[in-house]
């Protein structure tokens, strides 16, 4: 087998479902459906709680924040996937391939550490209501959520670059629908244990320990849940919280379960179920998840609904 390492390669041939090629047609046209969906739905909750004063809050802060990181996710990968399912040609050029994976993992990596920034956020306003104001201030808020994005891109930006400079044995093919970092690990050639190992690790601090932090404080926030006498408050506390549940166990189930395995015990197909369902499944729900559980949220989207309108 040729080694391809001098020069990197023009393009990468991306096989996809190559030999499920019935497969093709019902994925291009979900893609089709679901990909607009996440982009109105994200921008719709950007509007709203950008445009309602109610919604001035860090919670609603950060889901902007998420929903943003969303809308960049799905766009890193979903018109690539929709051009390749289109056409006869799978391929993806070598510079398109290193912008998806660098967009794809710093908005994956910072979705991580996002979440965990929410469930903190969760604690402090249900257990401790009374100083959440002086403990997530602004100034504070702002911080945290730079310091998510600049760990995010710092992975990011490391990660990628390193898997890049693998050297590649035989044809440039990549069985995936995109540029991931565990499938081009996986195709190369040579001592990739190190690489492996490096993947493992980063990712126990991307992953395990933000997931930990999110189990830690819901852990606390159910038992100050316990506490309230009233179930009225009981089921306004949990109301507040179930939302971001939902999304933190879409989103990380899939991501640990494709990044913290050794990439050579990944299976055939998983990384791309994987890749579609927390590249595609979850950042379509997510603004579903939040408006059909929060009241404040649909509140502010039928008043923006009932301005447009108006307006005309």
């Amino acid at each position: 087998m040729t080694v391809i390492n001098e020069s990197h390669p023009q393009q990468f041939i991306l096989l996809g479902f190559a030999d499920q090629p019935w497969l093709a047609l019902p994925l291009f046209i979900v893609l089709l459906i679901t990909y607009p969906m996440a982009m109105m739905g994200n921008i719709a909750i950007i509007l709203v709680t950008r445009l309602d004063p109610r919604l001035h809050s860090p919670m609603y802060f950060f889901l902007t924040n998420l929903s943003f990181l969303d809308m960049c996710y799905t766009t890193s990968i979903v018109p690539q996937m929709l051009f390749n399912l289109g056409s006869s040609e799978k391929t993806i050029s070598y510079m398109g391939c290193a912008v998806q994976l660098y967009i794809f993992n710093t908005m994956g990596a910072t979705e991580c550490l996002l979440l965990a920034l929410m469930s903190f956020d969760r604690y402090v306003a249900i257990c401790r209501p009374l100083h959440y104001t002086l403990i997530m201030n602004q100034r504070l808020c702002i911080l945290l959520v730079c310091i998510v994005w600049l760990c995010g891109i710092t992975y990011a930006v490391s990660e990628a670059t390193v898997t890049l400079q693998l050297p590649l044995c035989g044809v440039n093919q990549l069985d995936h629908l995109l540029c991931e970092i565990p499938v081009l690990i996986k195709t190369a050639c040579g001592e990739k244990e190190a690489n492996e190992l490096a993947l493992s690790v980063i990712c126990i601090f991307i992953l395990a320990i933000p997931l930990c932090l999110v189990l830690a404080s819901y852990t606390c926030i159910g038992h100050a849940i316990l506490k309230i006498k009233s179930s009225e408050g009981r089921k306004k506390a949990f109301g507040t919280c179930s939302s971001h549940l939902i999304v933190v166990f879409l989103f990380y189930g899939p991501g640990i379960t494709m990044y913290l395995q050794p990439p050579s015990s990944i299976t055939r197909d998983q990384p791309k179920f994987m890749a579609l369902f927390y590249g595609v499944v979850t950042p379509t729900l997510n603004p579903f998840i939040y408006t059909l559980r929060n009241k404040d949220v649909k509140g502010a989207l039928v008043n923006l609904v009932r301005s447009i309108f108006s307006s005309k």
